[in-house]
């Protein structure tokens, strides 16, 4: 520790006796200064201990003595050394009275102690003590090291933790907490994910300090640094102590995050890695070759290729990421894509939430990235299927007032999920996936899963301008034939198609005799050109009326 009034005066060689302020004498001196001017205040910068013989002050003036304690007592010096013997043959009461009532402690210096004598003691604990928390810097380091060699990130943390006698939390790419130390440190760290989410948005290197004197955690003092060395941090480490670190302390927070960056790039080189590995994995099971796959990816993702997966598909609006490394992170739309998003474009931003949840979950995921595409294989029902749900509902719900999302919008996302498949049927799932990804972007939705295609009804497919341009082409003919006057055989023709050609129930819809029913179909076909007995053109024909209206004619978009 840095030296102290208390170790000066207990230094045998100096010989000082207190006379005033006995109980501040803790107080730490950051160094000793000799001058006689009458007002040394604006050369100090607190902390000092002053030395005077009182060559230019009045000492016995008790006035004069008051205004000169209270400035150097509101400058921060820390002590005033007086020598006897000089120009005083005593300490003067006046001095000694005001000293008390400031209460700033007053040293005697007899005269055989020469200034320079206490200044060389004060410089020698100051190099001892920063001596000593240079070497254990140095040994904290070394016990960081080794624990982060043997016990990874979770050991590393804890001996932080004890090296600064407070607790350290680690975080994850997401702003989720991923180890604490202490385990009871893990509530505080979580009430901390809003400052880590702030810290991310900042170029990294970079750091914050939360808390402390006058904070709503006034014993609790948190810094907050980033980690990684690209543009965007990969993970934050979170310290929290009740006061400042000192040096050696200092180190050790240093230390270890330097630790955790080589870890956090290290790992950053073996997930590249992995992604090859599961690029070629992928395209192994989707030539249905699972057997292949299971070998090349041996023990890498668990159970995932033995059990029910889902395969989820997701492609970015045209200019999204070109854009996003561009302009920087794209305008917060919801509480869990603003963390995501501000990490860089969106695929990159979905990514990071499903490989976290499956982090935290311990489950196996494999995602291959695929240019403006991202492929992902997730345990059916596991954690990455449900942040993948939860993202796409934070983008739903984060879209301004009046409605869904135009096809194609930037900064957006659209995802298709297969059904629950298994390795041997891998490319019907990835087929699946393709499908709901169409529809979701026909539909202007963020995410569509297969299931609820089949689920649902076919006739929201029909909202789209090549079906329609096709109902508008097939029916025409019969459109113009109305507008003459001549019939209604558009009426007819729906009424009949939803009757399945049975005429005596279509006919009492349309308030007509059957025998006319029979007719207006007849003309229908000629006009046509086609059999109302195929199947299949009764069919395209129900199709294109669904797709229009009866007020609407050819070319008008259907209603909804």
């Amino acid at each position: 520790m840095p030296p102290t009034l208390a170790s000066l005066v207990h230094h045998s060689a100096l010989k000082l006796t207190v006379r005033a302020g006995e109980d501040r004498l803790d107080v730490p001196v950051r160094w000793a200064h000799v001058s006689e001017l009458a007002d040394p205040v604006p050369y100090m910068e607190g902390g000092e201990l002053l030395l005077i013989t009182a060559l230019k002050l009045d000492a016995e003036d008790p006035e004069a003595m008051r205004r000169y304690v209270r400035r150097l007592a509101g400058a921060g010096v820390v002590g005033l050394g007086f020598a006897v013997g000089v120009n005083y043959d005593e300490v003067p009461a006046a001095l000694v009275d005001a000293a008390a009532e400031e209460g700033l402690p007053l040293l005697e210096v007899p005269r055989r102690t020469p200034f320079l004598a206490i200044s060389k003691a004060v410089s020698a604990a100051i190099a001892a003590d920063q001596y000593r928390a240079v070497t254990a810097g140095f040994a904290a380091q070394r016990e960081l090291t080794r624990q982060a060699l043997t016990a990874g990130p979770e050991g590393l943390l804890a001996a932080l933790a004890q090296q600064v006698d407070g607790w350290a939390a680690l975080y994850d790419a997401s702003g989720a907490v991923v180890a604490t130390a202490p385990e009871w440190a893990g509530r505080r760290a979580a009430r901390l994910t809003a400052e880590v989410e702030r810290l991310r948005e900042r170029p990294a290197p970079a750091s914050s300090v939360v808390g402390g004197p006058g904070g709503t955690d006034a014993d609790d003092r948190v810094e907050l640094h980033s980690l990684g060395t690209g543009r965007r941090p990969r993970a934050a480490l979170a310290v929290g102590t009740a006061a400042a670190p000192g040096t050696a302390e200092r180190y050790a927070v240093h230390s270890a995050i330097a630790l955790l960056t080589l870890i956090t790039e290290r790992s950053r080189s073996l997930h590249a890695a992995e992604q090859r590995i599961g690029a070629a994995v992928l395209r192994m099971l989707l030539a249905g070759e699972p057997d292949h796959a299971r070998a090349v990816a041996g023990g890498l993702y668990g159970e995932l290729l033995d059990a029910p997966f889902r395969m989820i598909v997701a492609e970015a609006a045209p200019g999204t990421a070109a854009r996003a490394h561009a302009d920087g992170p794209a305008p917060a739309r919801g509480a869990a894509a603003k963390s995501a998003e501000a990490a860089g474009a969106p695929l990159d931003a979905l990514a990071e939430a499903l490989e976290a949840a499956a982090a935290r979950s311990g489950e196996a995921v494999l995602v291959v990235p695929e240019g403006e595409r991202l492929v992902v294989l997730a345990p059916d029902g596991g954690a990455a299927v449900t942040a993948c749900a939860d993202f796409a509902a934070a983008l739903e719900a984060g879209r301004p007032a009046g409605g869904a999302r135009e096809a194609g919008d930037d900064g957006e996302l659209v995802v298709g999920l297969s059904a629950p498949a298994g390795p041997i049927a891998a490319a019907s799932a990835y087929k699946q996936a393709e499908q709901a990804l169409s529809v979701a972007r026909r539909r202007g939705r963020v995410c569509v899963e297969h299931e609820q295609l089949a689920a649902g009804s076919v006739l929201p497919l029909l909202a789209d301008d090549a079906v329609r341009a096709f109902a508008d082409g097939l029916l025409r003919a019969l459109y113009e034939h109305d507008a003459t006057g001549r019939g209604d055989l558009v009426a007819s023709l729906r009424a009949w198609l939803s009757r399945h050609g049975q005429w005596d129930a279509a006919a009492a819809d349309l308030g007509v005799h059957r025998h006319t029913l029979r007719y207006r179909m007849r003309r229908v076909e000629e006009i046509l050109g086609r059999s109302l007995d195929d199947p299949d053109v009764r069919m395209e024909l129900w199709l294109a009326l669904k797709a229009t209206s009866t007020d609407q004619g050819p070319g008008t978009p259907a209603r909804p």
